[in-house]
């Protein structure tokens, strides 16, 4: 990531409490674990952390978790030695050592295999880094770990898929990210920043927000969060160029207020037979939902309905949802993917004050077809 491109930007009270922790962590050596949704920012804070310790001219090196193979995951981490395995026709020194001095930053690390967790537990207790087919171990590198993750870690806990003792070494200093729909104040400081730096980067005069385009903006709840704000207005500067930016403009999904669940009985009885099919007749999600919502023939109301539905027999856990919608586990983050760019992940805090109610027909997690 650019440097220059390094910022937190907004004026709220939740940004201002991110910059006051960032401010904290510089001054330790202590682990730091980031959490929030995809595209809050994260590697921003981390950098942030970075450029603002006393490590600031030593390396900052990148892993993301979630998209390295598993069976290359432990090289890029550790190293390897020349003949280890097929394609290693070298010895390579892993990330924990490039980052001497410096900091590792380990994005999406709650995706990591158990494995893959006692391996790096097994660093931060014994300092040693042994790579790939080496029977040697030798003296770790002088670096600050920082992790980051979208995901509930200690519901990973209680899942068994995340280890609690890994959990408490990495959670020394926590940041934690709000949503942006959740700091909507920062919309139009972010809004005003991106139209200048892509209007710089194009080389176009930045494009006037008018009044109601700003008001949809705000009232959007940007479910890819920063990020997707980002890419929206990149396109509206490349779109527009030098005029003025009006709600005409603006993608189709954003509405100044677009509904979180709608309740008509016309909606309830569609999610009512589309839940009947995934959890009781175990259909698959990919074609009794998926399919005929990209051809349009569900509407996005009909798709936030279902969710609250199956949230509410959750009691808010999009990961036990995945069970219950007939998923296979490693379809979660395809699953969740799949809301949040059509707007249709919901909040949970809603879901988990209810009690878990039972399907009437069938157990919430019925793996036989109904007869």
């Amino acid at each position: 990531m650019d440097q220059h491109h390094c910022e937190l930007i907004g004026g709220s009270l939740a940004i201002r409490t991110v910059l006051e922790d960032v401010g904290y962590a510089a001054t330790t050596e202590a682990k730091v674990l980031i959490t929030g949704e995809s595209g809050v920012g994260k590697e921003i804070v981390a950098h942030l952390v970075h450029g603002r310790s006393r490590r600031s001219g030593a390396p900052f090196v990148t892993l993301n978790c979630a998209g390295v193979p598993e069976s290359l995951l432990e090289s890029e981490l550790f190293g390897h030695v020349r003949g280890s395995f097929t394609g290693a026709w070298r010895d390579r020194a892993g990330l924990l050592e490039m980052a001497n001095g410096g900091t590792l930053f380990m994005d999406e690390v709650g995706e990591m295999s158990l494995r893959m967790q006692a391996l790096l537990l097994r660093f931060l207790e014994t300092g040693e880094i042994q790579r790939v087919g080496d029977d040697r171990r030798n003296v770790a590198s002088n670096v600050r770990l920082v992790t980051a993750t979208n995901r509930d870690l200690l519901t990973q806990i209680r899942a068994g898929a995340f280890r609690e003792d890994l959990y408490y070494r990495l959670n020394v200093i926590h940041i934690a990210i709000p949503p942006l729909r959740e700091r909507r104040e920062d919309v139009p400081l972010l809004a005003e920043h991106y139209i200048r730096r892509y209007a710089r980067d194009y080389r176009v005069a930045a494009p006037e927000l008018s009044a109601e385009a700003l008001q949809s903006l705000v009232g959007f709840d940007w479910p890819g969060n920063v990020r997707e704000l980002r890419n929206v207005v990149e396109r509206l500067v490349v779109r527009v160029r030098d005029r003025r930016i009006d709600v005409g403009d603006l993608p189709a999904e954003i509405s100044p207020r677009p509904p979180a669940v709608i309740a008509t009985p016309q909606v309830l009885s569609r999610a009512d037979a589309l839940y009947d099919r995934l959890v009781v007749d175990r259909d698959s999600f990919w074609t009794v939902v998926h399919e005929p919502f990209m051809e349009r023939d569900l509407t996005r109301e009909d798709l936030r309905a279902l969710i609250a539905k199956g949230l509410d027999e959750t009691r808010g856990s999009y990961v036990m949802l995945v069970r219950l919608f007939n998923l296979e586990p490693g379809e979660y983050k395809r699953f969740l993917n799949f809301l949040h760019k059509h707007g249709c992940h919901l909040p949970v805090a809603q879901f988990r004050r209810a009690e878990i109610r039972r399907p009437a027909r069938a157990p919430a997690f019925v793996h036989a077809r109904r007869a």
